[in-house]
């Protein structure tokens, strides 16, 4: 039996990082600790790009396009979603887990969920703190191992002689719409 596992090494890996601007009080640390996830794992400075984009739901774009990009190993998307007082949350949060998935689905780069879906502000809070449980250094760390993953998958094939590249052909362009 051969067993494929991720490792905790970055070196040479290249990530992007898509976060939100809305509840940029608890944004912000999500992305510091990814940053320093990353950067204590062996990713340069260089070798990661960040994107900010207004809110959550304008996260998936942004992800896909990085991650058909062919220029990153892995992408990381990090916001943070507050129940409020009307059906606002269940519309965005749906749909900013369907479309990171959806990306990751169409690209074969890892595209990782570091969005919070809350109750509170507090448990948003708590859920970006940086001296406890931090999903932005979580999300770092399952990038970090999915990369390493597919790194070796693809490795794999190709050594296999399976057809086509090591690497996905990304496109550079969009499709074009037909009318």
């Amino acid at each position: 039996m051969k067993a494929i596992k991720g490792s905790s090494d970055a070196s040479g890996l290249r990530f992007g990082i898509v976060v939100s601007r809305f509840n940029k009080f608890v944004t912000s640390r999500l992305l510091s600790s990814a940053m320093e996830t990353l950067t204590k794992a062996g990713a340069g400075e260089d070798q990661i790009e960040v994107v900010r984009v207004p809110g959550a739901f304008e996260i998936p774009l942004v992800a896909r396009t990085m991650a058909r990009s062919g220029r990153f190993d892995a992408v990381l998307c990090l916001g943070a979603v507050i129940r409020g007082d009307t059906p606002h949350f269940e519309y965005i949060s749906a749909e900013a887990s369907r479309g990171i998935a959806q990306a990751s689905l169409d690209s074969d780069v890892p595209v990782v969920f570091g969005v919070l879906t809350t109750e509170t502000v507090a448990q948003a809070i708590e859920r970006a703190d940086p001296q406890k449980y931090n999903r932005g250094a979580e999300a770092a760390k399952t990038a970090i191992e999915m990369a390493n993953v597919m790194k070796q998958l693809q490795a794999g094939d190709a050594a296999a002689g399976v057809k086509g590249q090591s690497r996905p052909v990304r496109r550079t362009r969009p499709r074009k719409k037909p009318i």
